[in-house]
């Protein structure tokens, strides 16, 4: 992943997330499109959630901005010192290295499984990621994420809570180190 990560410049991809709630056993589904940029150590990100529950997330410059078109509100939170933290999450299969994920993370290798990266079935290295910093490991138990052994980057992830809840993101039609226009990720207000 090291040789990846220096080679990663952009990832775009189409996704799929659904959120599994425990008490009332219920999941509910959002779909979009997501970008990740690096630069440099500079790292940019955007998504955009289609409707029914349409909004516009973004992270630059260690800002996170969060933005619901329904209701116009905009929600700026700065990751401040917890920067690396938020950083180590966004680049989980998407121009992170191995060795920083080493430092971030427990890993176990879970062994390959095929899955579809949405136009083929690709190789993937499964790998279950344990915190080592306790207050994450409160937010999630652990994550494990499929990583397509020729590209280095997600596929599939999923995050456990210590509640018995999780989420599970597919990745499709990734565009791998092509431009990225970013105007379609950006809100208006």
């Amino acid at each position: 992943m090291d040789a990846a990560s220096a080679r990663f410049k952009s990832a775009e991809a189409d996704f799929r997330r659904d959120f599994y709630e425990l008490v009332v056993k219920e999941t509910t589904t959002q779909q979009g499109s997501i970008y990740f940029k690096k630069n440099n150590n500079k790292l940019e990100m955007g998504a955009k959630v289609l409707p029914p529950a349409a909004k516009f997330v973004s992270y630059k410059d260690g800002k996170v901005a969060l933005f619901d078109p329904g209701t116009k509100e905009l929600k700026i939170l700065a990751s401040g010192k917890n920067k690396a933290q938020v950083e180590s999450f966004l680049t989980l299969g998407f121009g992170g290295s191995g060795s920083e994920l080493a430092k971030a993370w427990t890993i176990t290798d879970l062994g390959v499984e095929p899955l579809s990266d949405g136009s083929a079935t690709v190789p993937t290295t499964k790998l279950d990621l344990v915190s080592k910093d306790p207050d994450v490991r409160n937010m999630f138990s652990h994550i494990v994420i499929w990583v397509d052994t020729n590209r280095d980057i997600s596929l599939k992830q999923q995050f456990f809570t210590p509640s018995g809840d999780y989420q599970t993101a597919t990745y499709t039609n990734i565009r791998y180190n092509q431009s990225v226009n970013t105007k379609p990720y950006e809100y208006k207000k």
